[in-house]
């Protein structure tokens, strides 16, 4: 297949917002490449190399002056050999080798095609074509259906590969994919819930009465810990590896009465008072420079496989059951997530209080019935908070004035289009900023930059951001049609991508509010 082709590709999606002709678009050129093909494609349309990070910025880029090519000829498997080179290159002189590379890529690139390498390679690359539109894609591509594919992707983590395989050998080669001990699962997520009462109502199975269990929504990072035997791993929410960060957590996972067994829950620290500490204190054991004098504290409220038991189809209330044996022992207890199940409308208040004034956020409404499924958030797990807050993605910042001359300051704020196109700006804020956090923008954010203009840095879209806003109201100064009330910085979410950011929908959803 050239190369060329998949930018045709990624040209015609990023051209409608209709998710039809996405689809349909993204599964032709899949049909189409042979299966050495399929998973840089894919990865490609998704936005990443399938190497992942190559050592190239923005600024290498940027001063790259190549003459185009006038005709396509690069091929899809020559253009990822020479990014596996790139990716490969270090030591004395990786410098000029990276450059060298990259002019001859660039020099076989026709002007369109140096276009879609160059916001490939700077993140810049939002054609449409994000998870559940690739989803789609590859389903529609394979006729493997929609949930064997997502299902397959669930549990490989893993979406280019879930694509080669669904293309290789359709729905019986997807349903062979099972959960692995020791390979991260994609973990399930929960909807923003209107209001306590409306997510009791809505949460439950429509097709009995399971009823639901509430449990603390704790203002910490998502872990999901496997162990066979004495080798346990551990992974953040984005299935980045951090074992070797977290030994107190390895070793709690060694003291439980099991072989083997793949957890969910959240981690965070605690203060002497039992109160959770700043968000800021548990990401920083996640950190380049791990501040170690911190320490984890486990809460489990999962269980995705037990002593060669794989528990992810089963309803909740068996797994909760499962989880409950193994957490039992009293040196245990103390590790598995507050709540009550089946709770009256008193009970499920009283939860909610007990979680507000532990010092968390609020809680998480939970179908008994629902087994565990990673992908679109559905109505089966809710997450209800007494502040409306949303996680966002920045677009951009602005150079402040005044006291804060000098620093980055006013932040452009995006949510993410539900159609898979670019994040669709809702406002600004540069309230909640304290000296140290704009500072830390001020350095950072030129690292991500895109674009300068006067007075504003524009960012590719990385990085994500907690908001409190007090609502919002229809507003004709942004693209989406609607705007932030009042907002203002909580905090950031290193442990977000943009995939995970509040959708426009969100957004909407507040209007009124």
């Amino acid at each position: 297949m050239l190369f060329t082709d998949v930018v045709a590709t990624s040209a015609a999606v990023g051209a409608t917002r209709a998710r039809t002709a996405k689809t349909t678009a993204l599964a032709e050129l899949l049909r189409g490449a042979d299966p050495g093909e399929v998973v840089p494609v894919v990865a490609w349309l998704s936005g990443v190399p399938r190497q992942g990070r190559i050592g190239t910025g923005w600024r290498t880029l940027s001063g790259l002056e190549v003459p185009p090519a006038a005709v396509p000829s690069l091929e899809v498997t020559a253009v990822d050999a020479l990014l596996d080179e790139l990716a490969g290159t270090a030591g004395t002189g990786s410098g000029q080798r990276r450059r060298e590379l990259l002019e001859r890529l660039y020099g076989a690139a026709t002007a369109d095609e140096q276009r879609f390498l160059h916001r490939l390679l700077t993140g810049e690359l939002r054609q449409g074509a994000l998870e559940g539109l690739m989803v789609d894609a590859v389903a529609a591509a394979s006729g493997a259906g929609q949930a064997a594919v997502r299902r397959a992707f669930m549990l490989s983590g893993r979406l280019p590969e879930t694509a080669a395989t669904a293309l290789a050998g359709g729905v019986e080669t997807l349903a062979a994919i099972g959960l692995e001990v020791g390979r991260p699962v994609r973990p399930m997520l929960a909807a923003p819930g209107a209001s306590l009462d409306a997510a009791l109502e809505t949460a439950g199975s429509p097709t009995g009465p399971a009823g639901v269990v509430v449990e603390h929504k704790l203002d910490g990072a998502r872990i999901q810990v496997h162990r066979s035997g004495d080798e346990v791993r551990v992974w953040t929410r984005a299935l980045r590896e951090i074992t070797a960060a977290v030994p107190e957590l390895v070793e709690l996972a060694r003291g439980l009465p099991c072989d083997t067994a793949v957890l969910d829950g959240e981690t965070l620290a605690l203060d002497d008072d039992g109160r959770p500490r700043p968000f800021q204190d548990t990401m920083s054991r996640f950190g380049a420079e791990e501040d170690r004098d911190v320490l984890l504290s486990p809460f489990f409220f999962d269980l995705l496989h037990l002593d060669g038991r794989d528990l992810v189809d089963e309803p909740l209330e068996t797994r909760l059951d499962a989880l409950a044996g193994l957490l039992a022992a009293d040196t245990h207890a103390g590790q598995r997530m507050p709540g009550a199940r089946r709770p009256s409308a008193e009970e499920a208040a009283a939860v909610l209080d007990e979680a507000l004034t532990a010092g968390h956020e609020g809680v998480v409404v939970k179908d008994l019935a629902a087994p565990y499924a990673a992908g679109r958030r559905g109505k089966a797990w809710q997450k209800v908070k007494p502040v409306h807050t949303l996680d966002l993605v920045v677009l951009g910042a602005e150079w402040g004035y005044g006291r804060r001359t000098g620093s980055l300051s006013n932040i452009h704020l995006g949510a993410r289009d539900p159609e898979g196109g670019e994040p669709v700006m809702v406002g600004k804020t540069f309230k909640g900023m304290t000296d140290e956090l704009l500072a830390w923008q001020t350095e950072t954010f030129p690292g991500y930059a895109a674009r300068e203009e006067p007075g504003v840095v524009f960012l590719r879209p990385e990085l994500v951001v907690e908001i409190a806003l007090d609502g919002a109201q229809r507003s004709t100064r942004y693209p989406g049609g609607v705007a932030l009330r009042f907002a203002r910085v909580l905090r950031y979410r290193p442990d977000k991508t943009p995939e995970e950011a509040d959708s426009l929908a969100a957004v909407r959803a507040l209007l009124g509010g």
